[in-house]
């Protein structure tokens, strides 16, 4: 479940389920990871494995009719060639299929590799069956297809007859062999190797730092891996980090922070001259590749960090010193290139690539536009997101029920007809409208409710055509029904505002709010826990990266400090890590926080809005908080991790995220809950989160603040809704005025009369 839009999470589980979670009660977490396991990537040396659903094929392929194909992409990485690929396909079939006369097809770019037969004995019940998938079909980008020819008869037959059908599961293997292929040693190849495109894989991106980073050097390395974080988009990316210790295979980025000469772990690092970028080959691995990024001081390594994020398209050669790079723009609010943006009407073209606006056939698929909301819409009151639609369509002889669908995160929103020939009238005016193809050119607004809508949404449009029966033996599928979206239609948000109730892990979780509001984090800071080892490092890193895939954008302005320098980012919403008793603002914000724990005593404050059946909104404020009412403290060696959201002591309508764990371990485990996945069946809401392997446990506590602006009039509005008393009394003194008036009005006139 994703977070709503100005929507305050509202967890239903059972106070009893918390508090076992809390503890650590081992049967609810095993069973909850056993009903949420799913296949994962296996990688062996020379090769991998992925399922279809990896693919990004959401659900069972559908395959019906006498004949019908899906399709999923599959790409090769840059430095591998396919030695060898095998499809462990998963499916099954109509029992009344006719074996002599069906089939499923295997198709790798159009060419068939495979044909399996489908014969009767096996029929209706689930089916494995190993594919070889010749190497020589696959090139560097890759499409998989499924094909089902159905017969039930050997007469005339109903093309479209519900007995015709195949199913290809998701869970299906495509198992690829690779031999490595050494890349040059050349920047300009750059995000190469440390991110491919083509790879669907997560990355998993070593950070080594010769020596014990200091602030600047974190703030370096953040940049870098929200870099990482951006490209690797839903893939997700983690960044497990070293100190002075190459890996014994594959990539790193290595930062090097010195005045002079020295070694790492083997390699020689010469004295540096200013900002350093170079790309070598990893001496433990020859196809391993390490980005070597070195400063003589703090500021220098940030600099050559920021010359890859910003300018690795125009970089080239083995090693390059970064003489100059201008000071970036300031970023403005709401403006990360992954966020729709809410200050003007934004082209569906912009959102996604041209050609995969159009489709063709009775029923084709929903073209699916991704779309990332800004996470604090205020919708209250609003009746919706204009969105214009220009689209074209293949018009019927004659049709009754042929629409193009319109849907957001697979909710239905409207119906729009689309018309046959008989319909439209036909005569001059169709011929003129059709004179350039063969589709006809149409609009449509309409309204899209986002109350309900997540900042990662889906809006959905699907053409479905009228199927025709002409009589028996006369029925056949002629595939010449096309319909395209212009790229020209558009999506428009500016008419709202931006204000949202924290706190809402929700939001922080989805979008990396409110730290994301400006792209490039430079109204953020983390607060690093004192004597932080490598499992805090890779906490910030892949966190930083999570921010990175949330904007698109690298974290080129985040500071790092620790507790003792927190006042001097008192301005900025703070993202504070925290291990045990390693940090220091546990105790100092003690009476803020909703969850402590010194290593062995945990103590959690608990609301009870779990007990509730729905949410509600009452008249009186202070009642919609939900503070917490109840606390449990209890004593434990368990790893106990968990999230909490409160507003900033140091500033008011600044915020703060805590990462805490009573052991730095525990902070992976935090890190891998943002990142999520099928392995979870739940995600982080509400103000506190509890991360017990693979279960989380949320709820709302603590007191509510806003964070964002409204225009006078309409604060006044929400003001006024959320406290009855106020309401009343405003109206008995806006009667009280009308009624003076209306009386000293009529007093004057007859005053008038009787002069």
């Amino acid at each position: 479940m994703t977070s709503k839009i100005f929507a305050r999470p509202h967890p239903r589980r059972a106070l009893a389920l918390m508090i076992a979670s809390l503890m650590g009660l081992n049967t609810l977490a095993q069973a909850a990871e056993q009903a949420a396991a799913t296949v994962p990537v296996q990688s062996t040396d020379n090769g991998y494995s992925l399922t279809l659903k990896q693919l990004g094929r959401r659900d069972t392929m559908n395959l019906q009719g006498v004949e019908s194909s899906d399709s999923v992409n599959f790409d090769i990485r840059a430095d591998e060639v396919v030695k060898g690929a095998q499809l462990l396909l998963k499916y099954s079939y109509s029992p009344a299929l006719l074996a002599d006369l069906s089939q499923i097809n295997v198709l790798v770019n159009g060419e068939v590799a495979a044909s399996l037969a489908l014969p009767k004995e096996g029929a209706g019940t689930p089916q494995e069956q190993l594919v070889q998938i010749p190497p020589k079909l696959i090139t560097e980008f890759n499409r998989l297809s499924l094909q089902f020819i159905g017969h039930y008869t050997m007469s005339c037959e109903d093309p479209l007859h519900s007995s015709l059908w195949a199913k290809i599961s998701n869970s299906s293997e495509l198992k690829v062999q690779v031999e490595p292929i050494v890349l040059k040693d050349d920047l300009a190849v750059l995000p190469l190797p440390f991110f491919d495109k083509r790879d669907a894989r997560q990355v998993s991106l070593p950070f080594v730092f010769a020596t014990a980073p200091d602030s600047a050097a974190l703030e370096a390395a953040g940049a870098l891996s929200s870099w990482i974080g951006g490209l690797a988009s839903y893939r997700g990316a983690t960044f497990p980090t070293t100190l002075g210790e190459l890996p014994a295979k594959g990539n790193a980025i290595v930062l090097v922070q010195t005045a002079g000469a020295m070694d790492v772990h083997g390699v020689a690092i010469a004295k540096p001259t200013g900002p350093t970028l170079t790309l070598i080959a990893n001496p433990n691995d020859a196809n391993g590749k390490l980005l070597i990024v070195t400063g003589r001081d703090g500021e220098e390594l940030k600099r050559a960090a920021n010359a890859v994020v910003l300018g690795n398209p125009v970089l080239a050669g083995n090693s390059v010193v970064i003489t100059k790079l201008d000071t970036l723009a300031p970023r403005r609010p709401y403006d990360a290139p992954n966020w729709l943006p809410s200050n003007r009407p934004v082209r569906l073209g912009e959102l996604i690539e041209q050609q995969k606006l159009s489709v063709s056939g009775y029923n084709p698929g929903a073209i699916s536009v991704d779309m990332r909301l800004p996470p604090d819409l205020f919708n209250w009151r609003e009746e919706g997101v204009p969105l214009k639609v220009k689209y074209r369509y293949t018009p019927q002889q004659v049709s009754t029920n042929s629409s193009l669908l319109i849907g957001l995160n697979d909710q239905f929103m409207k119906s729009v007809a689309l018309p046959s020939v008989a319909n439209l009238g036909g005569g001059q005016t169709l011929l003129d409208q059709l004179k350039k193809d063969d589709s006809l050119p149409r609009e449509v607004t309409t309204l899209l409710p986002i109350s309900s809508a997540s900042p990662k949404s889906k809006l959905q449009l699907r053409f479905m055509y009228d199927y025709i029966k002409e009589g028996e033996c006369r029925d056949i599928i002629v595939d010449n029904m096309r319909g395209s979206i212009d790229p020209d239609s558009t999506l428009d948000v500016t008419g709202y505002q931006h204000y949202i109730a924290m706190p809402n892990l929700g939001v922080f979780n989805d979008s990396g709010f409110p730290f994301t509001r400006l792209a490039d984090l430079s109204e953020s800071a983390v607060v690093m826990p004192d004597n932080y080892g490598t499992d805090e490092l890779t906490a910030y890193l892949t966190v930083l990266g999570r921010f990175g895939e949330a904007t698109g954008y690298p974290a080129t302005a985040v500071k790092v400090v620790q507790a003792k320098d927190v006042q001097s980012v008192a301005d900025k919403d703070l993202l504070v890590l925290a291990t045990a008793a390693n940090q220091p603002l546990l105790k100092q914000w003690q009476q803020y926080l909703p969850a402590t724990s010194d290593g062995e005593q945990h103590h959690f404050l608990l609301s009870d809005l779990p007990r509730y059946v729905r949410s509600w909104i009452s008249p009186d404020p202070a009642a919609n908080q939900h503070p917490a009412n109840t606390g449990i403290t209890f004593k434990g060696l368990s790893n106990s991790t968990w999230l909490a959201g409160f507003q900033s002591p140091l500033k008011s309508g600044r915020s703060v995220v805590l990462i805490a764990s009573n052991q730095p371990q525990g902070l992976l485990e935090a890190t891998s809950a943002l990142i999520g996945g099928d392995d979870y069946k739940d995600s982080i809401q509400g103000s506190l989160a509890v991360v017990q392997g693979t279960t989380i446990s949320s709820l709302v506590g603590d007191e509510q603040y806003y964070v964002g602006k409204l225009n006078y009039f309409k604060l006044m509005q929400w003001q006024l809704s959320q406290n009855l008393g106020w309401m009343l009394l405003i109206t008995f003194l806006g009667l009280a005025v009308v009624t003076s008036l209306v009386y000293l009005s009529l007093r004057a006139r007859a005053k008038r009369r009787l002069a």
